[in-house]
């Protein structure tokens, strides 16, 4: 019973022995007994020219927490600062993932804008691989386009079509709920045959886009969650201002995956967003050693994709 304890007084214990796990030396320790086969993939879009200073302080707590995770880079973000980023990301822990070239739409989207032509879309992700690949020599498989949709590019098979055609693998466009709502639900992965592209997968994001969940677009109010809510556990009574307060929203993902046996969880986070609230990246220290605790999987969308597509490349 939670009677006898606030749910205040419980996040701050609960924060106390996340941090001090983090620190541990084998932070595999912290694992329960028994399988889970739920992955959870730590992603960053990493979009703007304020993500570098958040991304010093991530890998660094990433690499002493041994938690890989995705990268979603703009191409001309990673433009400005090649070197420093290649020498934050260039680690068997980390996969580097295209954001787009140019950070534009490819579709039409009610909150985020208009979409670019498709010949543009087409020079778009064919130059974002080529130049992430050039940086870090190795290659890029998956692309997660700016700000997503409810259903991924089901209604879009010509942006498809021009992401295959520039070799990427997997698609990350599944960002938002039903009718645009947030959070995005735990959807499944999937791929794009009844599109006619069987071998392009579909691997979604989950939860919140965590600048939304803190007002940090500057947006204000806006009417962006499903009525009745699917997930009314993971809808807070106002915009997140703590640590503490976004872990809790975490949690509710983390454990809902588990719960009904999913195969993976990724949040939407982003550098610059997650440097605002919390320089010191408290909240990922918390959310991993969750994470640790309740024996999720840690891996990257690279992963995922080689495991929903029997890929062993």
């Amino acid at each position: 019973m939670m009677s006898r304890i606030s749910r205040r007084d419980f996040l701050d214990a609960a924060l106390g022995a996340a941090i001090a796990a983090g620190i541990s030396q084998n932070p595999a320790k912290a694992s329960v007994s028994g399988k889970v086969n739920t992955m959870y993939i730590p992603a960053y879009d990493t979009e703007s020219g304020m993500c570098l200073r958040g991304c010093r302080k991530i890998v660094e707590v990433h690499k002493r927490m041994e938690m890989p995770a995705t990268f979603f880079i703009v191409g001309k973000r990673l433009e400005e600062n090649p070197e420093e980023y290649k020498q934050l990301l260039d680690d068997p822990l980390f996969e580097v993932a295209s954001h787009t070239y140019t950070h534009r739409m490819f579709v039409d989207h009610q909150w985020c804008g208009p979409c670019i032509p498709i010949e543009e879309t087409r020079k778009d992700v064919i130059k974002s691989k080529k130049y992430i690949e050039d940086v870090f020599e190795r290659p890029v498989v998956g692309i997660r386009p700016v700000c997503g949709f409810s259903d991924g590019y089901k209604s879009h098979p010509e942006v498809i079509a021009a992401i295959k055609d520039a070799g990427y693998l997997y698609i990350s466009s599944q960002l938002w709920g039903p009718d645009l709502s947030m959070p995005a639900l735990l959807t499944e992965p999937f791929n794009y045959a009844e599109q006619g592209f069987p071998d392009i997968w579909e691997l979604p994001g989950h939860g919140w886009h965590e600048n939304l969940l803190k007002n940090h677009n500057g947006w204000g109010p806006k009417r962006l969650t499903l009525w009745p809510p699917v997930m009314p556990e993971a809808i807070p009574a106002g915009f997140v201002k703590t640590v503490k307060d976004e872990f809790a929203v975490n949690r509710v993902f983390l454990e809902k995956a588990i719960e009904d046996n999913k195969p993976f969880v990724s949040l939407i986070w982003h550098p610059w967003s997650l440097y605002e609230l919390d320089p010191q990246m408290k909240m990922l220290e918390l959310t991993f050693a969750h994470v640790r605790k309740l024996g999720l999987q840690p891996g990257t969308y690279a992963d995922l994709y080689k495991k929903v597509s029997g890929s062993k490349g």
